[in-house]
């Protein structure tokens, strides 16, 4: 059944520019395996004379918006959130570690996932690409929240069989044994698909990594996740590891591990080869924002990313990044790409347009994650993941909003102000 709902309607065309319409309509459908998808979407004059029996929910003064893509989040890391130290690598070691290593218990895993998921939909983010532990039962506990609420979710075991301490350590050849049962397990299934996951360079021995690498070539349309030149200190660590690479990048590529579907967390610390390898590979950045303020790690270079022209998005990297709202998200990526940096790492300020950060947390954060037309908005054939947004949901944000004169003006008042309390209501597509 038809299914059309009535209010202003945010979407992007094909070349990630916004499209709105003030009074739009958007109708919905089951495709052939009952998943809620987008059958036409835009100005009510002209939908609805398209759709005359559709079912019309009206929501004044709402906004429809696409779920939002998170590109990089480690969910055992939700209760370390504003944890404070000097670094990323005392941060590991103080806190990360000891928390992951609970993960061992089925029951904890399950706790905490149940949380993780309803934090992201309360935020209004549908997708996410997600870091567990290295043990098994944090990846089935993921899994099986995220399918039984429908959701679109990727994860995957980490591996991590050197330099970490005992509890979070995994076992060379049983890491990745794991993880191709968890592979032809999980993968595929409903919404949810597989991420092969070495946690960085550092953490993974040779035998490991090459390891990684065969089954990324054998199950090619598995994602793999990864960080990689998030701290000038992890940078040098790996340049002792790794003295014939040509830099940290150029690690993973030795091993195989860059393709298309792949995401690297940060690349911070890149240099023109590097931005050339990842537009060559289609190799995306997950650029995390609030995380790299934080713990002090350094600045992405947007403007650089933009004329190379490989694939990015925006990721709250929970726990270093500092909140599950995307609109915060959005605003540091703001602070970021506005800030000049002379020195080692050089960059030029520039202004990010408003429209540009939604997109880069939506659909151009689908199409580095290859789920381009799939998430991330609202235009035909896509799943019906969208978000109900009340642009009034606080006296501050009512005020600013109304006085917008344009829609890059709206958009920024809702990325400045907006929160959780923004999302009114969050949709997702096998929810029905």
């Amino acid at each position: 059944m038809k299914k059309a709902y009535r209010a202003s309607l945010l979407r992007f065309d094909a070349s990630g520019k916004p499209v709105f319409d003030e009074d739009g309509l958007l109708v919905v459908a089951p495709d052939a395996t009952g998943r809620q998808r987008v059958l036409d979407a835009g100005s009510h004059a002209d939908v609805a004379a398209r759709h005359p029996g559709a079912h019309t929910t009206h929501l004044p003064g709402r906004i429809l918006a696409p779920g939002f893509v998170d590109m990089h989040i480690h969910y055992p890391q939700t209760d370390i959130i504003g944890s404070p130290a000097p670094g990323l690598l005392p941060w590991l070691e103080n806190y990360t570690f000891p928390a992951e290593s609970k993960f061992a218990d089925p029951a904890h895993s399950n706790e905490v996932a149940q949380f993780f998921l309803d934090e992201l939909l309360r935020n209004g983010v549908t997708t996410s690409l997600t870091f567990a532990t290295s043990h098994v039962a944090s990846v089935d506990a993921l899994f099986e929240g995220a399918q039984r609420r429908g959701m679109r979710l990727i994860t995957g075991k980490v591996l991590q069989d050197r330099h970490s301490p005992d509890g979070v350590r995994d076992e060379t050849e049983q890491g990745l044994v794991d993880t191709e049962a968890l592979i032809r397990k999980w993968h595929k299934v409903d919404r949810l698909g597989y991420a092969i996951t070495p946690r960085f360079a550092p953490a993974s021995t040779d035998a490991q990594m090459r390891g990684a690498g065969e089954l990324a070539a054998k199950y090619a349309d598995t994602w793999i996740q990864s960080h990689v030149a998030e701290n000038r200190d992890e940078v040098n660590w790996v340049r002792e590891l790794y003295p014939k690479a040509r830099s940290y990048l150029d690690v993973y590529a030795g091993f195989g591990l860059m393709r298309e579907r792949a995401v690297y967390a940060h690349c911070i610390y890149l240099d023109e080869a590097d931005r050339a390898l990842l537009h060559e590979t289609r190799t995306a950045a997950a650029v995390s924002p609030t995380s790299n303020l934080f713990l002090g790690s350094g600045f992405f270079d947007f403007g650089a990313a933009d004329r190379v022209g490989y694939p990015y998005g925006l990721a709250s990297d929970v726990g270093g990044g500092t909140s599950f709202s995307p609109f915060h998200t959005m605003m540091a990526a703001y602070y970021v790409g506005r800030t000049t940096v002379e020195g080692i790492q050089t960059k030029a300020g520039l202004s990010i347009a408003p429209s540009e950060l939604w997109w880069r947390h939506t659909g151009g954060a689908a199409r580095a994650l290859g789920l381009d037309g799939v998430v991330g908005n609202l235009q035909p054939g896509c799943e019906a993941d969208f978000l109900v947004l009340n642009p009034a949901a606080t006296p501050l944000l009512a005020r600013k909003t109304k006085q917008a004169n344009s829609l890059e003006e709206m958009l920024f008042a809702m990325i400045v102000l907006g929160d959780d309390r923004l999302v009114e209501r969050t949709v997702i597509s096998q929810a029905g």
